[in-house]
């Protein structure tokens, strides 16, 4: 079966190998960026979109610069990062990142919500001190790990 998403151009990448694409994971985590000062990231489902979906949702929220990977960027970067918990499957089903280049922070959120990775699982997974993603500590302290 095609991509039902081919039109809007989700499912590209498998297409253009000849291969056939499922719209789950794709739908499911959808990256996006807006370029601007800030840079705002985000990918999967919104807090509304997630409800909207039926999922028992909450969201949990961190300053983007709260880390002291955060201070090689400079002071006053500002942001917030959130993400939205499923919290029946104890999984991420979203996450945006506000600040400066906070592209660069998807990636990690993609595979966390494609995999279903369970958040307890995800505690485990040591961020590089001191960097950037030890944002993930503070967020996963956030959701009560």
């Amino acid at each position: 079966m095609l991509c039902p998403l081919r039109l809007y151009g989700v499912c590209d990448g498998e297409n253009v190998l000849g291969r056939d694409a499922e719209a789950t994971a794709e739908s499911a985590a959808l990256t996006r960026v807006t370029f601007t000062d800030p840079q705002v990231a985000a990918v999967g489902r919104t807090l509304a979109q997630a409800r909207e979906a039926g999922i028992d949702a909450r969201a949990v929220y961190v300053p983007t610069n709260g880390t002291a990977g955060a201070s090689f960027y400079g002071a006053g970067t500002g942001g917030t990062s959130r993400l939205v918990v499923d919290d029946r499957a104890q999984t991420i089903v979203g996450a945006t990142f506000t600040g400066f280049e906070t592209g660069e922070l998807l990636h990690a959120a993609t595979i966390a919500i494609v995999g279903e990775i369970p958040l307890q699982r995800l505690r485990h997974a040591v961020a590089a001190y001191p960097t950037r993603s030890e944002i993930w500590l503070k967020l996963l302290e956030a959701a009560g790990l």
